[in-house]
């Protein structure tokens, strides 16, 4: 009989949280208990699990001693918090903050590019990557195999749900005041998102770029080798679901259009259009709800030898978040029951 195991997952009302719990009934991930957990204002409320409704704990009320795996979906302050606490205790911890991802010692992880990381894992702390990180990994990291990726150019298209529940209720009642001649005054923005788009994703550095930028370019160098030069510009986008990004691949060594379609059809988790149809391409609600990370546009770039555009589209709560961090359970307790038999 395969073992089960007692996974928690903090943040559980949370949007990305949610997700997880889903994700989890939704692939049958071996489940002795499930325990939902979040701050005490959630303290009451219910989130489903399959065909099960789940009362959610307080934080404080975990015993991590009696927990195997455990999620964060709940900030890095939490994740600060109580992460290594749960590690000591012997879980095997998956952060989706932003805490531990450049942390030396703690493997950030997307399945379909670097999941040799975690060769001999058994307990600790693993980093889930930025919701545009995941996607980006899952192509490049095939193309960088095959002709080495030295400069990259991102431009993201990022949707609301990434800051948030809040954040898409803020687009909502905009978009509906819009309609009756009403101002809402963001809270959640730094500008109307209604009917808007602005360049500005997370707190702005010294250096002029946003924290969301920075993170970006780190992480894919962390994943894909000091090797990869990124440059990022972020923008937030009136879209409920899904990240879009424009990419611009330039590599050491020759690889044509065709080329790069042909290794991403064999690629896991990527869904490529055709060159063939130049009209066929997804868009943000085309992605929603699916798990794949579809890349579509992909052509020569004119103006630089070695050189390639593409468009790259997925949801951002599924792939993007909730879906690699699932994933990432999945490979550890495989590796643990090779070790036992």
């Amino acid at each position: 009989m395969s073992k089960k195991y007692v996974v928690a997952v903090v943040g559980a009302t949370g949007t990305v949280g949610y997700q997880v719990v889903t994700t989890l009934a939704e692939r049958a991930f071996p489940i002795k208990e499930i325990i939902a957990a979040a701050s005490a204002n959630s303290v009451g409320k219910e989130v489903s699990f399959g065909d099960e409704t789940i009362k959610v704990l307080q934080m404080q009320e975990l015993d991590f001693a009696k927990i195997d795996i455990v999620f964060f979906c709940a900030g890095s302050a939490v994740s600060q918090k109580y992460a290594k606490i749960a590690a000591d205790k012997g879980c095997i911890v998956i952060d989706k903050s932003s805490y531990y991802r450049m942390h030396k010692d703690v493997p950030l992880v997307v399945v379909e590019a670097n999941i040799n990381t975690l060769n001999g894992f058994k307990t600790g702390i693993i980093a889930n990557p930025n919701c545009c990180v995941i996607p980006l990994a899952t192509v490049l990291k095939p193309l960088d195999n095959a002709a080495k990726i030295k400069r990259i150019i991102i431009s993201t298209y990022q949707s609301v749900s990434g800051a948030g529940k809040a954040a898409m209720d803020e687009l909502y009642q905009q978009t509906k005041a819009k309609f009756v001649w009403q101002e809402i005054a963001p809270k959640i923005f730094p500008n109307q998102i209604a009917f808007n788009l602005f360049p500005h994703i997370g707190d702005f550095r010294e250096d002029s770029y946003t924290e969301e930028e920075y993170k970006i370019a780190e992480e894919l160098q962390k994943i894909l080798g000091q090797h990869v030069s990124p440059t990022v510009t972020c923008v937030r986008v009136p879209v409920f679901v899904s990240h879009s990004m424009s990419v611009n691949v330039e590599f050491e060594n020759k690889l044509d259009a065709k080329e790069a379609e042909e290794l991403l059809y064999e690629a896991d988790g990527v869904v490529v259009n055709s060159l063939e149809n130049e009209m066929k391409y997804t868009t943000p609600v085309e992605a929603v709800e699916h798990d794949d990370v579809f890349v579509s546009r992909i052509r020569n770039d004119p103006s630089r030898a070695n050189c390639l555009n593409m468009w790259i589209c997925t949801d951002n709560l599924r792939k993007g978040a909730a879906l690699n961090a699932v994933q990432i359970a999945e490979e550890v307790i495989g590796q643990s029951s090779m070790s036992a038999s």
